[in-house]
Order: structure tokens, then sequence, then C-alpha cells
């Protein structure tokens, strides 16, 4: 059964100083396998080789039977505290250091390129650089600041992705921070999800899938956040509170069959809610690899699953991930 992981990520094995201001990403060569990825003067986090290196992950990817992975941008490279010119850059830089990775495995490794989004129209070039130079999707924060998906602007970048066919994948990145969030490590445990669910709300309730054609391919990280959980609360808050929430033509639960989301949720319980909430057709494997927090057996919550049919698992695995990139993969 062939499978494609949609939610991985890379980190070259070095770039040039970035343009901008403030502390912007570098990387500290500490071994021949280990790096730590600095912000300024502050780690980051630190990477292994499976980051950059295309043996190292052939080699995980036959270990765990995956035929093939979309390569996204760790966000932290998303640059959109920067002005829109250096962030352009910034994404130029790494957009053409992930292809170069991408062409040790053509066809198994997708590359995803990243965007200036707080710059619609130097978004909307980069975007257009990318996918000719041989990107085959884009992956965004669910966020710029404290500018939703539902921003204007942001609309603007996703009715030109769906305009020229270039998938979306969202990813939720800057968590809050605070004294509760600073143990067990809650930005990630919890932010993250609470990220995600924001993210699909104002998509939803704010209306972008009225005004964005059924035509874009967007699929939501890590299960789509908290928002399969809390559907039920969503569609009753438009129901009871439309002066309120009321600005989307349907209930939360209208736009589900409008995106997708990943299998990142490491719980057979917590996928079949996914499942029941989205339907098969809409759950893409994804793994976050090759982060320590992601599923480390690549599909092993799909393929243990006693609830799914081997049709059910076998879309989950690939299917719709081809469907999601465009028929290509």
């Amino acid at each position: 059964m062939t499978v494609v992981d949609v939610h991985t990520h890379y980190v070259p094995a070095g770039w040039p100083e970035l343009p901008g201001v403030g502390p912007r990403p570098t990387l500290r060569v500490d071994s021949p396998r280990t790096a730590t990825i600095m912000l300024g003067e502050r780690p980051f986090r630190t990477v292994t080789d499976t980051a950059w290196n295309a043996d190292v992950r052939l080699r995980d990817m036959a270990e765990h039977g995956v035929d093939r992975q979309v390569l996204s941008p760790t966000p932290v490279f998303f640059s959109y505290d920067q002005p829109g010119d250096a962030a352009a850059a910034i994404s130029a830089i790494f957009n053409d250091l992930a292809l170069d990775i991408a062409a040790q495995a053509p066809g198994r490794l997708i590359p995803f390129c990243q965007v200036p989004l707080q710059d619609t129209d130097a978004a909307c070039r980069e975007l257009e650089r990318a996918v000719a130079a041989g990107h085959r999707g884009v992956e965004i924060g669910n966020h710029v600041g404290d500018r939703d998906l539902d921003d204007a602007g942001v609309v603007t970048f996703l009715q030109h992705a769906a305009a020229l066919d270039v998938p979306v994948f969202v990813h939720p990145w800057d968590m809050p921070s605070a004294p509760r969030l600073g143990r067990w490590m809650a930005q990630w445990l919890v932010g993250m999800p609470a990220e995600t669910h924001l993210s699909l709300l104002a998509m939803t309730l704010g209306g972008v899938f009225d005004r964005v054609g059924p035509q874009l391919r967007i699929c939501f990280a890590h299960g789509g956040g908290s928002f399969p959980f809390w559907i039920g609360r969503m569609d009753n808050a438009w129901r009871e509170r439309h002066d309120v929430v009321g600005g989307s033509q349907l209930p939360p639960s209208g736009y589900v069959d409008r995106f997708s989301v990943d299998s990142v949720v490491f719980d057979e319980r917590a996928l079949r809610l996914l499942v029941d909430t989205m339907g098969a057709e809409r759950v893409l494997l994804g793994t976050d690899y090759p982060y320590p927090l992601g599923e480390q057996e690549p599909g092993a919550v799909i393929r243990k699953a006693g609830f799914l049919s081997d049709d059910q698992r076998a879309l989950m695995l690939s299917g719709n991930a081809d469907r999601f990139l465009g028929g290509k993969a």
C-alpha cells in the first residue's frame, strides 16, 4: 500500500546571513550530525541530519514503509515579523535550499515553499516564482501577528493559491507565552492545538470559505487541533449568538468538506473522532517528521485502527494525499 506523509519539515545544513532586523535564524553546527537553530544568541531547537540529509530521510522512509514525503519549512523560518522585502528574500533563500534537498530524491521528496505572508503582493510573487522553480505547494503559518486567516490580505493570497491550483498546508506557530504555558511544554501541548482551532474558527466563522472558491486545496496540521472536538459548541454559538458569530453563511460544520487535516493525533480514539467529524476522505497521513513530538512510526495509528475499512485506510495513507497534491504525487 502506497504511503505519503504530508507533514514533514526540513532544515538546510546551512544558509547565508539573512537580511532584516532583530534576531534572525542562524545554524550552529555542533557535530557532523547535529546542529542548533539559533535566534540571535538564544538556542531555539536542536536538529539532526534527518532534517537536511536526503539519504538519512530515505533510510528512515524505507524502514517505515513511507514512499513519499512533503518537505515543508520549519516555521521559525517564516520571518513574518520582518519587513516585507527582507521576508521575501528570506523566503527565496530557504525555498531554493529546499529544492536542493528535494533534488536528491526526485519524486520522493516533494517540496513546499514558504512566502512573506505579511506582504500579500510579495507573497503572491514568491509563490509564483517558487512553483515555477519546482515547488509543489506552500506552507503558511496560521496567523501573521494579530492578523488571522480571515484577514483580507491573507484571503487574497489564498485566492491566488487556488487560482494557481497550488495546495496550502497550514501549520501553527508563534504560540502565546505566559508563565502558565512555560511548564510541561504547554505551548506545544495546549498552544499548538488551540492555535490550529483558532485559525479554523477564522476560516469558518470569518467567512473565508464563502470568499474563496472550492478549488482551494487546504490542509491543517495536527488533526485540526481542538476544532473537531468542539464543532458542536461552535455550531451552537452560530445558532444561538448569531449576532456575535454570524459572519459566515453556514455554521462551522457546514464547511468540513472544504478542508483536510493530517492524522497526527497519536490515539485511535482521537482518530475515530476525526474520521467521524471530517470523513475518512478528509484525513491525510502526517507525522511531523523529524521532530520528537511527531508520530515516530509513520501511519501506525491509521494502520492499527480497528474501525477503519481497508478502503478508508488506503485513502488516509495515500489516496487523499494524491488528491491534495493535485493527483501528481
